[in-house]
């Protein structure tokens, strides 16, 4: 992988945009920052404008994605992408020989949007793999003028064994990077023509199981019901982040998550945190400190800058204190050593 170095003026920026990163998350607890915001410069105390407003793709363009992956998706106007929701339904998982449902972690995504200056299209997935599946869409995704920007673990324990694959490629029309990556998951289960439908919906949702309104004073944010399973996920705010020229938010994959299932007594919690370089140890420290396993550290895409690293992490035990070490990870970023 390259990472470009910044220039002497993208140093200050990043420097500016991370300091404010405590302020910004620290804000759902109630407490207040005097660093920089997301486009202040901390040498000088002037502002940035952020980029240009991102250009929605058009109906025709989504039609035309939506016909390519046989799959309707949804258009998200605020962050300007598309995408088409992936899980495998096909798979029964177990996390140390418990059953564990497929929205806790086992859905993957392929989404398009446009780059700031309108010019091109990007397609970014997180796919979903078995490992025997690994090494022939990874091979068709190159066959078909695609990227691979990653390959790796998000979980310890689990039966079958996962990998997750993030595909990536950049072109002019989102229909036809559909195609091209329609033909790459094609060889796999992952393609929805090759899904079997959904199961019946669970008699009990996240919702009936877990005292959500306690979890989110805990968390500072509110979450999502997805069947069993309740999930927060939490953007960068504080950061202003372009791959390839296309400004990454929390709907592509800019942003620490947190998936509950279980019992408010015996829970399980996975979930991802986007850092900064100078952010990784503090959140390791933080994770630790309330025993919660760290699983993997590692990229998710090429040229971003300013660069970020994501980790994984997993962890057993009452719904209440694994909140609270999801929010002990919020609470590190932005800290540095």
């Amino acid at each position: 992988m390259t990472d470009r170095p910044l220039s002497r003026r993208g140093l200050l920026r990043a420097a500016a945009v991370v300091g404010g990163a405590a302020g910004v998350l620290g804000s759902a607890t109630g407490k207040a920052s005097a660093e920089p915001d997301q486009h202040g410069d901390a040498s000088s105390g002037t502002r940035k404008a952020p980029p240009p407003k991102t250009p929605a793709l058009t109906p025709e363009e989504v039609a035309a994605v939506e016909k390519a992956l046989g799959k309707k998706g949804t258009l998200n106007e605020p962050q300007a992408l598309y995408t088409v929701p992936l899980p495998r339904n096909d798979l029964k998982v177990a996390i140390k020989g418990e059953p564990v449902p497929i929205p806790f972690g086992f859905g993957g995504w392929v989404s398009f949007k446009r780059a700031v200056d309108g010019k091109s299209v990007m397609v970014m997935s997180d796919a979903v793999l078995l490992q025997d599946e690994v090494t022939p869409v990874m091979d068709a995704a190159l066959a078909n003028g695609l990227e691979v920007a990653a390959v790796h673990n998000h979980f310890f324990y689990e039966e079958p064994r996962i990998a997750y694959v993030h595909l990536h490629g950049m072109g002019k029309d989102a229909g036809d990077l559909a195609a091209r990556y329609a033909k790459a998951i094609g060889v796999s289960k992952l393609s929805p023509a090759n899904q079997p439908p959904a199961g019946p919906p669970p008699a009990r949702t996240a919702k009936d199981i877990f005292d959500i309104p306690a979890l989110d004073r805990i968390v500072g944010h509110s979450g999502a019901v997805n069947g069993p399973v309740y999930k927060y996920t939490v953007g960068r705010a504080d950061l202003t982040v372009l791959d390839m020229g296309v400004e990454m938010t929390a709907a592509i994959g800019l942003n620490s998550w947190a998936s509950l299932a279980g019992t408010p007594e015996r829970a399980h919690v996975a979930g991802d945190i986007a850092m900064l370089g100078f952010e990784v140890n503090p959140v390791i420290r933080a994770l630790r400190g309330n025993d919660l396993e760290v699983v993997a550290v590692h990229s998710h895409m090429l040229m971003e800058q300013p660069r970020v690293i994501f980790l994984h992490y997993y962890g057993t035990g009452p719904a209440d204190r694994l909140a609270a070490g999801f929010r002990a990870a919020l609470n590190a970023l932005g800290r540095r050593g």
